[in-house]
């Protein structure tokens, strides 16, 4: 592996297409969704033997599997799209669901080439074994350059930095109204804004924690967002554009903030609008922060892949509704607003 960086959002910003055009580029191992397919066990304290690392990463997710039973669709589970030998309802591993689909036709014989090299490591912490993961899947795919990309990753901005002390940071992030939107129409985003709820109610930090009596206390419509107890019907119930906002509002000052506090160059910002606005400037800024060539067959496929139609979805919305969200957003607006002048361009 020559270099390591991470693209950090709160989800719905963008990133998921950045991926895409990264994954375009001759010299960037792109990895979609890593750190996200294990939570909420991502980052566990302590020294791992190579066989707990690789049950961290085989390990079915128990939520995913029971939105794919209930045909939930979600456009990130991309195994059910290049279905294996494995099903939601014998468990799909974690790594198999979103990650190596992205990195081979074949994801099946990819994750028993994984199987047969990751249980044997030596012990050490979680971090190191992630690094021994991207250094061999780089040499595997001749990509030195890896960019990992998981949405609702903001939150990890200070432990990313922390456990990857040479990795640089890019902070992805989107207008306020339009990211609250795409969220409320996301059933991963309304599923973490159900969890949270239950997390307000009980004082858990991760719905696993969650004690029987404490479940027996939910209110019947939040029990059936539990994995053993899922219902896709939940997800269809009206939630507010409000709490979304919310979401978003807070955790973009989180990010803000955790990200003031590293050295200007490992971190990196990249909007969404100004993205697609320009592709070809950006996309030549981000590859000089990633350390790599700004491949001209790469910029060109960034054009063409980045959707330009996509901006200003919010402004369809009647004008009270419109005038609310950007009231919501307007802290975290001001955030990136202080972010973009005190940090590198």
């Amino acid at each position: 592996m020559g270099s390591l960086n991470v693209v950090v959002g709160t989800g719905r910003c963008g990133s998921t297409a950045l991926s895409r055009v990264l994954a375009e580029h001759p010299e960037v191992l792109s990895l979609s969704e890593l750190f996200a397919s294990v939570a909420p066990h991502t980052f566990p304290p302590g020294t791992l033997t190579g066989a707990e690392f690789w049950r961290l990463l085989a390990e079915p997710n128990p939520f995913f599997d029971a939105m794919v039973r209930e045909q939930v669709r979600v456009p990130e589970f991309r195994y059910t799209r290049a279905p294996g030998r494995f099903s939601a309802r014998t468990g799909i591993p974690a790594i198999a669901m979103m990650v190596l689909p992205q990195l081979s036709t074949d994801p099946d014989a990819l994750f028993d080439e994984l199987a047969e090299r990751v249980p044997d490591w030596p012990p050490r912490p979680v971090a190191e074994h992630y690094t021994a993961l991207f250094d061999w899947l780089a040499a595997r795919f001749g990509r030195p350059a890896v960019v990992e990309r998981s949405g609702f990753s903001v939150q990890w901005i200070t432990t990313l930095a922390r456990r990857f002390p040479t990795a640089g940071l890019v902070h992805m992030f989107r207008d306020g109204p339009d990211c609250a939107l795409s969220m409320s129409r996301h059933p991963g985003f309304r599923l973490i804004v159900l969890e949270n709820r239950i997390k307000a109610l009980t004082g858990v930090r991760a719905i696993t924690e969650l004690g029987p009596a404490q479940i027996a206390a939910l209110p019947p419509e939040l029990t059936r967002v539990l994995p053993d107890r899922f219902e896709p019907a939940v997800l269809e119930q009206p939630l507010p554009l409000a709490e979304f906002a919310l979401l978003w509002s807070r955790q973009i000052r989180d990010a803000v903030t955790d990200l003031a506090a590293l050295p200007p160059g490992r971190r990196c910002t990249l909007g969404y609008e100004d993205l697609v606005a320009d592709p070809r400037s950006e996309l030549t800024r981000l590859a000089a922060f990633l350390a790599v060539e700004p491949d001209p067959d790469w910029l060109a496929a960034g054009e063409r892949l980045l959707d330009r139609g996509r901006v200003g979805g919010a402004r369809a919305l009647p004008a009270a509704q419109l005038a609310e969200l950007r009231e919501l957003c307007a802290p975290g607006e001001q955030a990136l607003a202080a972010q973009r002048k005190e940090m590198p361009s």
